[in-house]
């Protein structure tokens, strides 16, 4: 089987044929999908397509663009249930950062402190993080480290195949592979791909987003995952089914699902 690691069924390009959506993956032997908890607003949505649904999973947590949710959200109320996997989609992103430099810093600064609030909480609840890293590598492995976010691990979220994050394989940290695999322009992506261990690659989609080729543009869904599986595999030379065994392995060992 395949397990898609980070899809945003709650968002609203699914309202229309969920089902549909869900059926076409399960044929193709997707048989797990995990909702990152990236939008606090869709987030009650997201708990209800779990509890619908006996193999889909959800996450909590506050994407570093939404920073100001963090002290709306009650997390003991959703990281408490039964369905609920994951403390993120949380993480630092420079990508955006405006103004002067002192504001920048500022930005930075609010970022650090609830990131770190969320590794804390990931560590009360027992719950592995679901990490996004964009142009910050180097302070998100600094926090990641410092703050010894390994008690419970966790998943770099569209890995951005830069080197230095490779080491944190060795601290409890798995590495998400999703559709830019299969861009002509993921060249340092390939050749990174083999220097992580294989008992830390993990399979996603980040549906909506990232749709792999040859459907780049549409909607990406959770089906795409058969393809960054083969893609994978071609890189690798593994055949298929042992690259869907392992990541399944992999997925069912960080987030204690079955």
């Amino acid at each position: 089987m395949i397990i898609d690691t980070h899809v945003h069924l709650d968002d609203r390009r699914y309202d229309e044929d969920l089902d549909e959506v869900l059926r076409r993956a399960r044929e193709n032997g997707v048989k797990r999908f995990i909702i990152p908890g990236a939008d606090p607003k869709t987030l009650d949505k997201a708990v209800k397509i779990a509890e619908n649904h006996e193999d889909v999973y959800f996450a909590i947590g506050v994407h570093p663009y939404d920073l100001d949710s963090f002290e709306k959200l009650d997390f003991d109320k959703y990281a408490t249930h039964k369905k609920c996997v994951a403390i993120g989609e949380c993480g630092l992103d420079y990508f955006r950062l405006e103004g002067s430099d002192e504001e920048k810093e500022l930005e930075k600064q609010r970022q650090k402190k609830v990131f770190i609030a969320q590794i804390e909480l990931a560590k009360k609840y027992k719950k592995p993080l679901i990490i996004h890293i964009r142009d910050a590598s180097r302070d998100s492995k600094e926090l990641l480290l410092k703050y010894n976010a390994k008690e419970v691990g966790g998943v770099l979220h569209c890995y951005n195949a830069d080197e230095e994050l490779l080491s944190l394989a060795n601290e409890g940290f798995y590495f998400g592979i999703g559709g830019v695999l299969t861009f002509k322009n993921a060249k340092k992506l390939v050749n990174v791909l083999p220097k992580i261990p294989h008992a830390k690659l993990l399979i996603e989609t980040d549906g909506p987003y990232l749709t792999p080729m040859p459907f780049r543009g549409e909607r990406n869904e959770p089906l795409y995952t058969t393809l960054v599986t083969k893609t994978m595999s071609e890189i690798l030379n593994i055949p298929l089914k042992d690259i869907k065994n392992i990541t399944t392995q992999n997925a069912f060992e960080l987030f204690h699902i079955s």
